[in-house]
């Protein structure tokens, strides 16, 4: 009885983070467009980083409350150094501004 307890606790608490966590994927060009790039599903309350790439728009989706957006190049890597484009929940379209790219995003 006491396996099944925690099996259902453990069940329950993937289903929550699961829930808890935005779809998003990059896009080659501004507005979402060009060559799309993986998807990647990001927890609430985490940062996103492609490491040494970069994207140019990302779309997402399932965001619960928001989404931060930082600019590729040093200083902002890594979500550091407050975020260049910061957006509501839901879903939508998010564009690098012009002569930058994304590096990285944090969900919440």
């Amino acid at each position: 009885m006491q396996f099944n307890v925690v099996f259902i606790a453990t069940a329950l608490l993937a289903s929550a983070s699961l829930a808890m966590s935005a779809t998003v994927t990059g896009f080659a060009g501004a507005g979402c467009t060009g060559t799309k790039g993986q998807s990647f599903q990001v927890p609430s309350g985490e940062c996103f980083s492609l490491g040494s790439g970069s994207t140019k728009s990302f779309s997402y989706s399932g965001v619960p409350s928001e989404i931060e957006f930082y600019i590729s190049g040093g200083g902002h890597d890594s979500c550091t150094n407050g975020a260049s484009l910061v957006l509501g929940g839901g879903s939508g379209c998010a564009t690098a501004p012009t002569g930058f790219n994304w590096e990285s995003l944090a969900v919440f």
